[in-house]
């Protein structure tokens, strides 16, 4: 075991700002020889002091912690209090029903919800697990954990790096740095410059971070920061402090179950009050209060909501959305905020040339991202690329003067062929430009092989590649070739364009000549990039010389001078296609999505301009300004900024916590390591199932199947439909709780038996109310759904038009079974001839002495009236303003299954002989029956009527 690190190394290893000394000072202060590196000796009382060179892990939930975090509800709670009471009441069979129904919720929840916190697992597995250290002397191959700062660290193509590096040497050094800060293309590094102190992570070139990976070249670099001091290792504490909030369901459902604990409780007392006061025994109103808890408490609720849900998630794998936690599903449906991470997400994450300047013409570059057919277009028009001669010698340079492949799939002349391109996405952009030309890789390098190059570096910004011209026929002309010679070789150059157009002393015209360049053309050259970067897009200058002798690459001088300037090539991570459509829907559901990007301020800003993100008056924030913004400032500003450009992990995440303080329900989406801690803090986390990092992707509450946009918005149009699902079906049992307490409390205040016994209040709560709640989740929302502006984030689940519809229900189903509890009644007395002749048949009912009698003919009409209310009414639930004729009564299929079945069981209760007894039922006579079926279709009717006044008085406020 290794120690923990000291104080004082805490403290060295806390500074953030070694890019901005220079490599000697950083050696000096570390006591690192640079020539021969640690001693061994050295090295392992820095790692007795440091600690190992890895992530620190929170100990993951064990199945029981899991198993009792699913009772921290106040409606199981009450549940399980209630079948406690049953048990010592001598009341088995309610007891066993209720504790199967808890067990059941208990159960299915440990099942939806068992997601392991995998995040800093992950981030484990980004630190190499070797690396090559100089010790000693010699270069060495160590585990990645024995690293310790002051190391000296070897990295190539194709290693992860393995701790946070300052670098000292980088030889056309490249790293893939998007997971960590959102750049979409390999970064160039340079181990010479030095930086100020607060430069972004972004624009850190002289540094190496843990976990990235190098695209290309060599590098050498002194270990500055290890373990969780690294900038992986400070997001994986971010997420381990980060606190999971309950989701606006979670919280609602739990005041609910307060609020109607509360009331039953109160109830039950009050019941119990009057009939001691009216000389009941004890021991009966105690009975009778827990029967009344056990109306009030809607047993079935927790089970629905946790099946609704895990249906839900079914559906969102349908529309590419892998759900990782049940409760996230509903949270989509409230999301008023959409965070929204650029490359990737809202971009391809590939690199495409869209404009070409040569000779004083801009052309536009089109056609599909995904295959090699494009037009290319002069103000909008398709043109024949014979008549820009210069722009297709442009696309050939860039071509040949390349390192990446197109794996291509179909004919090598057909159009419409889909490739995959290996390699830096900058070099690809250019073949697959070329290719849209009609230059593909392979017989293009085949007609001008390479035979020697001079790789790109930081201080030249260019590279260099010289070809053999090889011409099978005499027709085949070669574009560099001015002299029409059939042999020689042509040196083509790419770079930086103000570099590049120093090295020309030429320039091609379309018109396959070339002119001398002059200071007025070097002008309009440089004025063309400068327009083409103010598009935000990346540009490229591309040069050639045809020799007939091959050059000799190592005089570099004499190589790049005299060259012909043929043209500028400018590229860009585009949109995704079906990224504005997306913004257009959601903005129409009332959704605000802002872009949050590692990328450049004018990049950013180009991209949500065009896809209709960016918004007039709204404005684009950096990094930087973040960092001078207090939390309360930062909570005013993010109300009118749309894009947050050049971001820190840290930045994202005050984003996030700024918003959520705003009471905006966030989605966070991302790919990145940067996007973990953020995504994590969102109300909902979106992660990128393709391109997304395990990090992101074990920080998420949802991951994408198919990196769309656009399911994102589709996954919000399913959890409103869920949320309005679940609003559905806690209306249709919570009216149906409050009538069955309303029911046995003016039934004991009338002085009348209880209509309803425990037991057929638990069958009605479980079984008759159960399986057409679940038919309910399968609901296929209404067709406004996403023209809805999102709820407010604090409105409760019971709102003001379910209080409404609770207590029209209320009324109508309570004097529905009342009554026909009263006819029951009034016929058994009748049967016996107890009432006297010429007596008021109410009056005497009320007055009657009903201790001790069993009158299971009326408390069988009253299970029946309430078990058919409920049948009837769950079709009429099934919208809260639109009429059951428009929706289609048998619109859902699964609803006639759950009427069926639950109608099914409920002859079963009154007719079969065993069962008889348990429910106290009987099989009703022809007149009961038609007195339940009259009586049950009324609360029906009425909820139909309530629609109708709802609808009316929305359209009143739409014209006021």
């Amino acid at each position: 075991m290794f120690a923990r690190k000291t104080p004082e190394a805490e403290k060295k290893q806390s500074r953030l700002d070694w890019h901005s000394l220079s490599a000697e000072d950083i050696a000096r202060q570390l006591a690192t020889p640079i020539e021969s590196g640690l001693d061994s000796r050295e090295a392992a009382k820095r790692l007795e002091m440091y600690g190992p060179n890895q992530i620190a892990a929170l100990p993951r939930p064990t199945f029981l912690q899991l198993l009792l975090a699913q009772f921290n509800n106040f409606i199981v709670l009450l549940l399980i209090a209630a079948a406690s009471i049953s048990g010592l009441l001598g009341e088995w069979i309610e007891a066993v029903a209720i504790l199967a129904i808890v067990v059941l919720n208990a159960t299915l929840g440990v099942i939806q919800d068992r997601r392991a916190e995998e995040a800093l697992a992950a981030l484990k597995k980004l630190a190499a697990p070797e690396a090559q250290v100089l010790r000693d002397g010699s270069r060495r191959a160590i585990p990645g954990p024995e690293i310790v700062p002051g190391d000296i660290v070897f990295i190539e193509a194709g290693n992860f790096v393995p701790a946070d590096l300052r670098l000292v040497e980088a030889v056309n050094l490249r790293l893939e740095e998007a997971a960590l800060t959102g750049e979409s293309v390999p970064v160039q590094k340079d181990a010479n410059i030095r930086l100020e102190a607060n430069v972004p992570l972004g624009d850190r070139k002289n540094t190496a971070f843990m976990g990235t990976l190098v695209n290309s070249g060599r590098g050498r670099g002194i270990v500055v920061s290890t373990g969780m001091h690294t900038q992986i290792g400070l997001i994986a504490e971010m997420l381990q402090n980060v606190k999971e909030e309950t989701t606006p369901l979670q919280k609602r459902l739990d005041g609910l179950g307060k609020v109607l604990g509360g009331a039953a409780l109160a109830v039950c007392a009050l019941v119990f009050a009057i009939g001691w006061m009216r000389g009941h025994p004890p021991l009966e109103m105690f009975m009778l209060a827990v029967g009344l808890a056990i109306a009030a408490v809607p047993e079935g609720l927790p089970a629905v909501v946790t099946i609704s849900l895990a249906l839900g998630m079914r559906e969102m794998v349908k529309r590419h959305a892998l759900i990782r936690r049940l409760s996230s599903v509903e949270t989509l449906g409230s999301t008023t905020v959409i965070c929204s991470d650029k490359t990737g997400t809202l971009t391809q994450n590939k690199m495409t040339v869209t404009r070409m300047w040569a000779d004083g013409k801009f052309l536009d570059v089109g056609g599909s991202d995904h295959t090699l057919k494009g037009d290319f277009l002069a103000q909008d028009q398709p043109v024949q690329l014979t008549d820009f001669q210069a722009i297709l010698t442009a696309l050939w340079v860039g071509a040949l003067n390349n390192d990446a492949h197109l794996e291509v799939s179909g004919e090598s002349n057909s159009e419409g062929m889909s490739y995959r391109m290996v390699g830096d996405p900058t070099e690809g952009a250019l073949l697959v430009a070329a290719a849209k030309a009609g230059a593909l890789p392979r017989p293009l390098n085949q007609a001008y092989p390479r035979v020697a190059e001079i790789p790109f570096d930081s201080t030249r910004k260019n590279m260099v590649t010289v070809h053999h011209i090889l011409h099978p026929h005499p027709e085949d002309i070669s574009p560099f070739d001015e002299q029409k010679l059939y042999s020689g070789y042509v040196i083509a150059v790419k770079g930086a364009p103000d570099m590049v157009l120093n090295l020309c002393s030429r320039y091609q015209c379309h018109d396959d000549s070339s002119a001398p360049l002059d200071d007025a053309r070097r002008r309009r050259i440089l004025e063309a990039n400068e327009t083409m970067t103010r598009g935000a897009l990346r540009v490229l200058g591309l040069a050639y010389r045809v020799e007939r002798e091959l050059p000799d690459v190592s005089d570099i001088r004499n190589i790049e001078k005299d060259l012909v300037f043929v043209g500028l090539a400018g590229m860009i991570d585009p949109p995704r296609p079906e990224a504005a459509p997306a913004l257009a829907q959601a903005g129409k559901a009332g959704i605000r999505t802002i872009m949050i990007t590692g990328d450049f301020p004018n990049t950013a800003r180009a991209i949500a301009e065009s896809i209709g993100l960016l918004r007039a008056g709204r404005q684009v924030l950096t990094g930087k300004d973040i960092d001078a913004l207090s939390d309360a400032e930062l909570e005013e500003s993010v109300k009118n900024t749309d894009v947050f450009a050049r971001v820190s992990p840290e930045n994202k995440l005050r984003i996030v916590n700024a918003l959520r303080a705003n009471h905006e329900v966030v989605a966070m989406t991302g790919d990145g390591v940067n996007d973990a801690p953020s995504i994590k803090a969102a109300d909902i986390g979106v992660a990128m199932g393709i391109t997304g990092t395990d990090v992101a992707k074990e920080s998420a509450d949802m991951v994408l199947t198919d990196d769309n946009y656009a399911s994102i918005v589709s996954a919000v149009e399913q959890g409103r439909i869920i949320y309005d699902n679940i609003r559905k079906f806690v209306f249709y049992l919570l009216s149906s709780n409050v009538a069955e307490i309303m029911i046995i409390f003016l039934a004991m205040l009338a002085g009348l038996p209880s209509p309803l016994t425990v037991i057929q209040l638990l069958w009605l709560n479980l079984i008759t109310d159960g399986a057409p709640a679940l038919a309910l989740a399968m609901e296929k929302g209404d067709p406004d759904i996403m023209r809805r502006q999102p709820r407010p984030p604090r409105e409760p689940v019971i709102n003001a038009n379910m209080r409404l519809g609770i207590l029209i229900q209320t009324f109508t189903q309570t004097g529905a079974v009342l009554t026909a509890f009263a006819l029951g009644l009034l016929w058994h007395l009748r049967a016996g001839d107890v009432i006297p002749v010429g007596a008021n048949p109410l009056a005497f009912l009320l007055r009657y002495d009903w201790r001790g009698l069993d009158v299971q003919s009326a408390e069988t009409m009253a299970f029946m009236t309430l078990s058919l209310c409920e049948l009837f009414r769950a079709y009429t639930v099934r919208s809260e303003r639109i009429s059951l004729f428009k929706l289609g009564v048998f619109s859902n299929r699964y609803m006639q299954v759950a009427v069926g079945l639950s109608f099914t069981l409920l002859l079963l209760v009154v007719s079969v002989p065993f069962l008889q007894p348990v429910f106290n039922t009987h099989l009703p006579s022809a007149r009961e029956l038609a007195v339940v079926l009259g009586l049950s279709l009324v609360p029906a009717l009425a909820e139909e009527l309530t629609k109708l006044y709802l609808r009316q008085r929305d359209r009143r406020i739409k014209t006021t």
